[in-house]
């Protein structure tokens, strides 16, 4: 037997006992290690689920590094014992986003698994819990690389959750040192300016586009003043972050959102007009887990940082609830 995290009905996840999976010939199964909460597992317990058969279950977790117990006679250049990541995209079942696994377990079964799409080695020495955040790593430099700034841009994150703190670290990672974060939690900003942000500051205690202008000079769209910044990422989520963009925003500026809207936004595209400014979108990481695996090792400490609270398995309950306090960043349950 082993345990999996499922969701039963709205707001209901439970720890429950199952069989063990029966791995074919081009499966593996993983001693899952250690698995980080993602907001989406939030947002899936909420729901009742995601793609969740009647009377059935949603297995949650998709962030897991673990060790390899079992290699199928077709899978090919994978080896039991090796220390490997998921990447959950790409993997048939979408794991812990609708299909039948999970990675909140002792033992997760990878189907049709592929050495370098969905299964990608762990570099050595890199503990499991920092190899465990090359997923929500990969979410943040798929933003970042849709901002397509360079070194001497302007940049301002909204959010300063786990997705927005990897934003952050990317961005000052790239040479960018301009950065402005943003959130309504202090223990979230402190986490930020320990990153290095050049600020992090409430929206709801200051007024953030004369802040903006303070930090990022002035730009201009027609005959008024603008904040100087180049590129906003939007990782909040927030209804007026849209439009509070918009307001303040320089010509020729660019808008990334990654947050998940669950509601329709108004745009004012007459205020936009003006600007010539970009919106786009950024979800997953089609091409970003090989890189962010490959810097793990040297940012390793940086990133670990981002881990506020460790729980193991049997406390993944508990977890659930400090993960959906403002006070954390990541949570991490140690298998």
């Amino acid at each position: 037997m082993r345990r999996v995290l499922n969701i039963h009905e709205v707001d209901d996840a439970r720890l429950d006992e199952v069989q063990m999976p029966d791995a074919g010939d081009s499966d593996v199964l993983i001693d899952v290690k250690a698995c980080g909460i993602c907001g989406s597992d939030l947002s899936y317990i909420k729901m009742g689920g995601i793609m969740r058969p009647e009377g059935g279950v949603t297995p949650l977790g998709h962030e897991a590094a673990g060790e390899v117990t079992y290699v199928g006679k077709n899978v090919e250049g994978i080896t039991v014992g090796e220390r490997v990541v998921i990447n959950p995209m790409q993997t048939p079942s979408m794991i812990g986003s609708g299909g039948p696994e999970g990675a909140f377990t002792e033992n997760l079964l990878v189907s049709d698994a592929r050495i370098g799409d969905s299964i990608l080695p762990i570099p050595k020495g890199l503990p499991f819990e920092i190899a465990a955040l090359t997923e929500p790593l990969a979410v943040a430099l798929h933003g970042v690389n849709r901002a397509e700034v360079v070194p001497g841009d302007k940049v301002v994150v909204f959010g300063c959750g786990p997705i927005g703190l990897g934003m952050v670290l990317w961005l000052l990672d790239r040479g960018i040192t301009d950065v402005v974060a943003l959130d309504l939690a202090e223990d979230r900003l402190e986490r930020a300016r320990a990153l290095g942000a050049q600020a992090a500051l409430n929206p709801a205690e200051v007024n953030v586009r004369e802040e903006l202008i303070k930090l990022h000079g002035v730009g201009k769209v027609l005959n008024r003043d603008a904040a100087g910044t180049d590129a906003y990422i939007d990782a909040a989520g927030a209804p007026n972050i849209l439009s509070d963009v918009i307001g303040m925003a320089k010509f020729h500026s660019r808008l990334v959102i990654t947050a998940a809207y669950m509601q329709p936004v108004e745009v004012h595209l007459g205020a936009m007009l003006t600007t010539e400014m970009t919106i786009t979108t950024a979800m997953g990481y089609p091409d970003e887990m090989p890189e962010v695996l490959a810097a793990l090792p040297r940012i390793a400490d940086k990133a670990g940082s981002m881990i506020s609270h460790r729980f193991g398995l049997d406390e993944v309950i508990a977890a659930l609830d400090v993960a959906r306090s403002p006070a954390s960043a990541k949570v991490m349950i140690d298998i």
